[in-house]
């Protein structure tokens, strides 16, 4: 049994921002930011057969709870899970945290973790739309269903009847006319539960009831329509599935977290109403495996259902940063991949000769007038345009189509300062940053567009040109290009895991989405982000089961035949440049068509090869052939671009995009083609060696595919590996890089770094922090106390103690522990996890125990990856310098 990420009383965790210089330590404010819910913990038990001598118990609850009663734990129980085979367990609230360690010791507890709180879907960027409810008819904004192939299945009338989906998120606006208008049996929406209603945050008390009605925050309604939207609307977009039943599960309120006892409660609620597909397009940064929501999913999907989780949005931040719950080992986590085209409105020009100009609204602002132009600036190189009060001389706005350039301060604050001279309606045009969706706040009537067209008014109204702009109301929509579209999104995390699992696993259209959102809020919006890809797997799942069935065997099936007949993603749209890492794209862009209408079954669709001190470079996989003619299948290797995840000659990460290399693995097959008779199956065994000449300080991850093609089809198996053993990866940062002083760091009651011995009374403010930043995962991060005059050997403190090692060390007794955390990022805000404290607030050990006056060290120790909790050489290891606990009598 394994205590995970267990947060004693004492120790508080808080994340801080990372700047481009160094941070002032003045910064760093001492309260916690930790997504642990302080006092609570998900306990999980065995079946009442699996408990020894208590095989006529039925209830395993009250065993358990009659247990730790005896032991004198005085607890609360928040929620039950009873789902044998699956999960069985309570949420309970313990009256003193430290009796955790009698809860462990209790017959029946097979784990217990903490509750932790799991943040809100943020897309990357999102466009509420606002404007006439009457738009006209726009083209054909299907890109993402040609891209994937749901379009051929739609035309063979496979549109997911029959299939049920719960979508485990914010709610559903079910009175949107596009997804049914109603709720409740016979319809789209066909049911669903709000676990915690709208005032929940993640940090107060959960008000359910049985309507998921959401209305006031609109992520669960994009997400049901990018499965869900019914044919024949105004934008002529469809849900993958359309045909589907869906079934909402509220978890979010209107703003803030979820607990994610509550996503336990909503997964076995879902498996319990018989759902086929279960949806989570949330998450947060983990690294790893072991976290209950991450468990429970992949158990669920070791049942045969099909689960989907999104791989998160934390592409800056680079490799070995993907996200929890997406991390479960059997689940569907799913990158995103942008749009090939944004459907935008397109003004025209009148006066002189110029072509339509697109600018960001999905309606065409609300005007039939031919507007003027008036420019704040005629320098299109000012920094910033209208971040001031416009002049006294300025003439009234409101008959002008405003033009400001982008620059320094916020869109807000641009036209603020237009609006207090009368503007309406405004143009902000680029200035290299790039074209996309911005927030105006309530300036409905002002929008975004690109810095060409914006420099060619400029210029018009310097000119005193006869130009106007106007805005049809009819046939001003169109497909606009996306640049980028066809390649990863480069918000897509990247992996793998800590532990080396394949994540992401599959990509799918996310970046540019069309799609529903509630009606007071909008109707329809452009969101992105692996939120919007998720449920577009969820809905290719609904199709691939509407055909074959949904059978376990189907379920279990369906990641290897997403992943197998995926296609390729480069990493550019350059020649010659290579495909993406697979730590970033999967096994590739999903095509449906081809996975349901495939005649050859490849499996596994992941070689996980390791690293190299655990390396399995010797792979095999089988190549089935199920159609009624022998096929002959030629085989080769297709690579991906090596992934730089470590920044050459440094112990941070590269920040995403992350560098590619050419420097790719060898791949040896036990053959290059082979004969298969009609339902019949051949082995292949693979031997990949690492690349050759590659800097393994940089734990450069490489990846790749071993293509299987035949006359009619084309297949592949994805492998990942990296070029290093994790144990080499140091996981502590001890530069002076961050704050000017070598971490980690022991500061004061004043936030200082302490200098010489200084004693804490523990009364108000006056106690010591740790301030630390970890530059990889560690499955342990601990801190004990020990005597003043300890001798031990560390590796992160600049002057070495004499020698010794800590196992000879008496240690006095725990402050505080982790298991399983990920690494830090290199944040520029507080909330992203740039680096950590750990405020030691009361004299007390995690046994509840309290810490006599006396003097003290504080023994500092993270495991490096696959290291040996029982072997001292695996820990990073520092101690802090002498400090007195003196509390008042």
């Amino acid at each position: 049994m394994r205590l995970l990420g267990y947060l004693s009383s004492l120790a508080v965790l808080s994340c801080f921002s990372l700047v481009d210089a160094v941070v002032p330590l003045s910064s760093v404010r001492r309260v916690s930011s930790t997504n642990v819910v302080p006092g609570r913990f998900i306990i999980e038990v065995a079946d009442a057969s699996q408990i020894p001598g208590k095989r006529s118990i039925t209830n395993v609850h009250d065993l358990v709870f009659a247990n730790l009663r005896k032991r004198g734990v005085n607890f609360k129980v928040d929620k039950q899970f009873n789902h044998p085979g699956l999960f069985t367990g309570a949420a309970v609230t313990l009256d003193n945290p430290s009796d955790i360690a009698q809860v462990q010791d209790t017959t029946g507890v097979v784990a217990v973790r903490p509750v932790t709180l799991i943040p809100p879907p943020k897309p990357v960027f999102s466009h509420v739309v606002t404007g006439p409810t009457d738009p006209a008819i726009p083209p054909d904004s299907e890109s993402t269903h040609v891209l994937t192939g749901v379009d051929k299945l739609h035309a063979q009338g496979i549109t997911g009847k029959g299939i049920k989906i719960g979508i485990i998120d914010t709610g559903i606006d079910w009175t949107h006319p596009v997804l049914g208008g109603a709720i409740g049996p016979g319809n789209k929406i066909i049911g669903g539960f709000d676990f915690v209603g709208d005032a929940y945050n993640g940090t107060n008390t959960p008000m359910p009831d049985d309507n998921p009605l959401d209305q006031c925050n609109g992520h669960g309604t994009h997400v049901a329509g990018i499965i869900g939207a019914n044919p024949g609307n105004e934008f002529n977009i469809s849900g993958v599935a359309f045909d589907a039943s869906i079934t909402a599960y509220r978890v979010f309120g209107c703003t803030g977290s979820v607990s994610d006892d509550i996503l336990v409660e909503a997964l076995l609620r879902g498996v319990s109403d018989g759902q086929d597909i279960l949806t989570m397009s949330l998450g947060g940064s983990d690294g790893w495996t072991e976290d209950t929501v991450s468990v429970l999913s992949s158990r669920i999907s070791d049942t045969g259902k099909i689960v989907t989780i999104a791989a998160g949005n934390d592409g800056d931040f680079g490799s070995f940063y993907s996200s929890g719950p997406g991390n479960a080992i059997d689940a569907i986590s799913v990158a995103s991949l942008d749009n090939t085209v944004i459907p935008l409105q397109n003004a025209t020009v009148h006066g002189v000769a110029h072509d339509p100009i697109p600018y960001f609204e999905l309606f065409p602002l609300n005007t039939t007038d031919s507007l003027p132009i008036f420019a704040t600036s005629t320098d299109t190189t000012v920094v910033d345009d209208a971040c001031n009060p416009l002049p006294d001389d300025t003439p009234d706005l409101s008959g002008f189509l405003t033009i400001i350039r982008r620059g320094t301060c916020t869109f807000v604050q641009k036209l603020t300062n237009a609006a207090a001279k009368g503007a309406q309606f405004v143009f902000i045009y680029d200035n290299g940053s790039g074209f996309a969706a911005i927030d105006t706040g309530n300036f409905t009537q002002a929008t975004l567009i690109q810095a060409a067209d914006g420099e060619f008014l400029v210029s018009q109204f310097a000119a005193k040109a006869p130009i106007t702009i106007s805005f049809p109301q009819i046939g001003g929509l169109f497909n606009f290009p996306d640049t980028s579209g066809g390649l990863i999104s480069s918000f897509t995390s990247y992996g793998p895991t800590n532990d080396m699992f394949f994540k992401p696993a599959v990509a799918a259209p996310g970046g540019n989405i069309l799609s529903t959102f509630p009606v007071p809020l909008g109707v329809f919006a452009i969101l992105s982000g692996t939120s919007m890809a998720t449920p577009f797997i969820a809905g290719s799942s609904a199709l691939l089961m509407s055909v074959k069935g949904n059978s376990p065997a189907v379920g279990k099936s369906a990641r290897t035949l997403f992943e197998t007949t995926a296609q390729m993603v480069a990493s550019s749209h350059t020649d010659g440049d290579p495909l993406q890492t697979v730590s970033q794209q999967g096994a590739g862009l999903v095509n449906v068509f081809n996975a349901i209408h495939t005649t050859t079954i490849v499996s596994p669709g992941e070689l996980l090869l390791n690293d190299t001190a655990h390396f399995e470079g010797t792979q095999t996989f089988t190549i089935t052939n199920n159609s009624p003619q022998p096929q002959t299948f030629k085989l080769s290797h297709i690579p991906a671009g090596t992934a730089v995840a470590i920044a050459p000659g440094d112990i941070f990460a590269s920040p995403g995009p992350v560098p590619l290399t050419t420097q790719f693995a060898n791949v040896r097959l036990s053959r290059t083609s082979v004969l298969i008779q009609p339902f019949q199956t051949a082995s292949v065994t693979a031997t990949i060696t690492p690349p050759s000449g590659i800097d393994p300080s940089t734990f450069p991850v490489f990846s790749g595919f071993i293509q299987i093609e035949s006359a009619t089809e084309t297949l592949h198996v994805t492998y990942l590996g990296v070029g290093n053993a994790l144990k080499n990866k140091q996981v502590t940062d001890n530069t002076s890089e961050l704050f000017g002083v070598p971490l980690p760091a022991l500061l004061d009651s004043n936030g200082n770094v302490q200098n010489g011995t200084v004693s804490y009374t523990f009364v108000g403010a006056d106690f010591p922090t740790i301030l630390s930043r970890l530059t990889f995962g560690t499955p342990l991060l601990r801190v004990d106390l020990v005597s003043p005059n300890a001798k031990i050997q560390t590796t992160l403190n600049k002057r070495a103690t004499p020698p010794g090692t800590f196992s000879s060390v008496p240690i006095l007794g725990e402050v505080f522990e982790f298991d399983f955390i990920p690494r830090n990022s290199d944040a520029t805000d507080a909330a992203d996890n740039g680096f950590s404290t750990f405020a030691i607030t009361t004299p007390t050990f995690t046994n509840g125990t309290t810490i006599p006056n006396g003097q003290y060290r504080l023994l500092f120790r993270a495991l490096k990856v696959t290291g040996d909790r029982n072997t001292e050489g695996d820990f990073e290891i520092w101690l802090s310098p002498e400090f007195g606990v003196e509390v008042p009598k």
